[in-house]
């Protein structure tokens, strides 16, 4: 947590604004000094330009910086491969990436519809003729990261109102981002907004859309205790899973075609085949999606009192609908899968959260660094009069939000936000959506409408399809019509309402009834639908295009209600963010997201509660130990003839006498960081990061060294699988191990 005090103190002094100090307080300020000095910890999801920040070789790194991260040459950094909502890396020469087992899940769930279940059994490739389609998948690297801040800001520098401002710096990165893609087919780029707009970072991407599946461990090794043992320690989970990348002959990254080749990568990793101790460096580089460690109390305020528990208590809902639609046949169960595991993945994050937060009283807490926070504010007239209301006016921001919150929320899952409502209805706002923005002056559309991404949706449209599974899909849509029958008035949504006047209906005659008289359930109808004006849409008569129309006027306020929102909490929490930075006395890493990061810290158990020591290493001899025989703890009978033989080849670990299966190290990830790689000193594998543990889920909010630790999965336990289990030599062989 920023020291206040001590950081205004600094920069006063260090900008010529030092004004005199009574004795108490200049004595005061001497001790905090003192005292800071001998803080540390591993915080920190550091962007690529700041790691030479972080002394990095006095911290245990053995091998100079550059061979890490080199914006001039190829480093460690080039082998990262954004995977999706995951990580990967390349670990030999031929595009042979690693990842987690939960990364891949989906895209294999998705080619396990196709008639063989690949999830439960596992599937490995012999070959890579044998290698198969990994719907949905795609992959990048990055080419180039530059920074444009000034180019983006420049663009609003002269405009006075805040909407219309931010939409200029909207056009301006939709411009930049367009002309860098301009006529090349394996290209992304896209620019993050750092430390809330104060920056803005460029990452250019090469982007691969042929991923085939090379090993998938089984459910009973890659999935070893699901849902109970998520976000815990100890674990026992081998959470991996093999890809390929591949290309054109002439190297160009594009769908999957027969006649493409592995990729060549300029840069793979080295699996290590070092002891791995307590205490030992490592370093992580990845992708974290989004944290809130800069946020106010108004903003915990509304996450813990509304947010969570609103999303949580339909979670809930959700997966028991899921749940039972797939105890219908396996076939059932199969298409639900991906999205049933994605919903209970966060809902135990998020419970976890929540409870984390009562625990220590965050909001509190929270509110106590804000009072500091004024005072240090208060105590400058020019300081004052720039930042002594951004707290206030960020408290008003939030009263509007939560007057519209339940209505809001209920429309954005009719718009397909988290999946919840199911395939049919999100793909009818969206093609009816994008109609309407097309008939709008271009001036006049949401800065998010990209004619790209519409075309790059209608071709991946087909991948939301293969879990389409019609009871469940019913059940879903039921459960938020009859939601929105329960509003209190002042939230209803009203087109919803007219529909089922207007059609004499309750929700349930209208789910049977849509569902009978749609043509969307069919994927290359719904692609001519694309080119259509809205009119023409309308005449087509189908009941949910009908009701994507019934509450676009609904969307359109909520859109730019929340533009405005949007625009002014940008505003505030960016000159927020500047006054935090202005009183740091150390370099301040930006909010995760969804760009690549560097985080580091040694291997170290933890203290979770009274008189309980967690250690740092957990082993096969302890997943046996949990072995019921039945699922999710069911371990495969061919896993204990190894460990009854002791047959772990050259991995087993020498002090444990066992064979590790995964290891806790003091690194700050999130999610988005799965299937990220664990490096040593040496700039070797060690891991794959996969979890968090459940006592530190208040970590998207507040770093605590004392409790947060990164859950990763040992190599040594990959490559005793994929070698004595799996029977893989030739990818050890790939990867220079044989």
């Amino acid at each position: 947590m920023l020291n206040i005090e001590l950081s205004e103190w600094k920069s006063r002094l260090q900008s010529g604004k030092f004004r005199f100090l009574s004795g108490k307080r200049l004595i005061s300020l001497i001790i905090v000094v003192s005292i800071s000095s001998f803080v540390f910890a591993d915080e920190g999801m550091w962007t690529m330009d700041q790691i030479d920040k972080l002394d990095l070789e006095k911290k245990g790194l053995k091998i100079p910086l550059k061979e890490v991260y080199n914006p001039d040459g190829t480093s460690l950094f080039n082998a990262i491969v954004n995977l999706g909502g995951g990580t990967s890396e390349f670990v030999s020469a031929n595009g042979l990436i690693l990842t987690n087992h939960h990364v891949a899940y989906g895209a294999v769930q998705r080619a396990s519809t196709q008639g063989t279940d690949y999830l439960t059994n596992g599937f490995l490739a012999n070959s890579l003729e044998e290698e198969i389609q990994a719907p949905g998948s795609s992959a990048m690297i990055i080419d180039e990261i530059r920074d444009v801040t000034n180019e983006v800001i420049m663009a609003g520098a002269k405009i006075k109102n805040l909407v219309k401002r931010q939409k200029a710096l909207d056009a301006k990165i939709q411009a930049i981002t367009d002309a860098i893609e301009e006529g090349k087919e394996d290209v992304t780029a896209r620019i993050a907004a750092m430390y809330e707009g104060q920056q803005y970072l460029l990452y250019i991407y090469k982007r691969f859309d042929d991923v085939r599946i090379v090993y998938m461990p089984p459910l009973a090794i890659g999935n070893y205790g699901a849902d109970i043992d998520n976000w815990m320690w100890p674990r026992h989970t081998g959470d991996f899973a093999y890809a390929r990348v591949y290309v054109s002959p002439d190297g160009i990254g594009r769908k999957y075609d027969p006649e493409n080749v592995p990729y060549k990568p300029k840069k793979w990793l080295k699996i290590s085949t070092r002891n791995l101790n307590n205490g030992d460096f490592t370093m992580v580089m990845g992708f974290p999606g989004q944290t809130s460690r800069y946020r106010t109390s108004h903003s915990v305020k509304y996450n813990r009192e509304l947010y969570y528990p609103d999303w949580l208590k339909i979670a809930g809902d959700i997966i028991n609908i899921l749940e039972k639609a797939g105890e219908e046949s396996p076939g059932a169960a199969m298409a639900v899968a991906g999205q049933r595991k994605g919903i209970a993945n966060y809902q135990k994050k998020w419970g976890g959260t929540v409870a984390s937060m009562d625990k220590c009283d965050f909001l509190n807490e929270t509110f106590k660094q804000e009072q500091k926070f004024k005072q240090s504010i208060n105590s400058d007239r020019k300081l004052k009069k720039k930042y002594g209301n951004i707290l206030d006016d960020i408290g008003t921001l939030y009263k509007d939000q939560i007057a519209n919150k339940k209505h809001d929320d209920l429309l954005n899952y009719f718009g397909g936000y988290w999946g919840f409502i199911g395939t049919i209805p999100a793909v009818a706002n969206n093609i009816y959506y994008v109609a309407k923005e097309r008939e709008k002056p271009a001036i006049e559309r949401d800065p998010n409408f990209s004619e790209k991404d519409v075309q790059r949706n209608i071709e991946r449209l087909h991948y939301r399809y293969m879990g389409f599974y019609e009871p469940a899909q019913k059940q879903l849509f039921k459960y938020f019509l009859e939601k929105s029958e329960k509003l209190p008035v002042n939230n209803r949504v009203k087109g919803i309402d007219e529909v089922l006047a207007k059609n004499n209906m309750t929700a349930a005659e209208y789910v049977d009834f849509a569902f009978e008289n749609t043509k969307l359930k069919d994927t290359e109808y719904v692609k001519t639908l694309i080119n259509l004006k809205s009119a023409e849409m309308v005449k087509l008569d189908d009941p949910f295009i009908n009701l994507a129309k019934a509450i676009y006027v609904e969307n359109e306020a909520s859109r730019k209600r929340n533009e405005k929102y949007g625009a002014e909490i940008t505003e505030l929490r960016k000159n927020y963010m500047e006054a935090l930075r202005l009183m740091s006395d150390e370099a301040v890493y930006p909010d995760a997201n969804s760009s690549i990061r560097f985080t580091y810290g040694d291997v170290e158990g933890y203290k979770p509660r009274d008189a309980v020591q967690y250690t740092p290493f957990t082993t096969l001899g302890g997943a046996i130990e949990k072995d019921t025989g039945v699922s999710p703890f069911d371990m495969p009978a061919k896993l204990k003839e190894l460990y009854k033989a002791r047959d772990y080849g050259n991995w087993a670990d020498p002090d444990l006498n066992d064979m590790p299966i995964a290891f806790l190290h003091t690194t700050d990830i999130t999610n988005g960081n799965s299937g990220s790689p664990v490096l040593n000193a040496y700039g070797e594998m060690i891991g794959i990061a996969f979890d968090g543990n459940l006592e530190a889920m208040l970590s998207d909010w507040k770093f605590d060294p004392a409790i947060q630790r990164t859950i990763s999965v040992d190599i040594r336990y990959v490559m005793f699988v994929t070698e004595k289990y799996a029977g893989a030599d030739y990818l050890l062989e790939e990867m220079g191990l044989k």
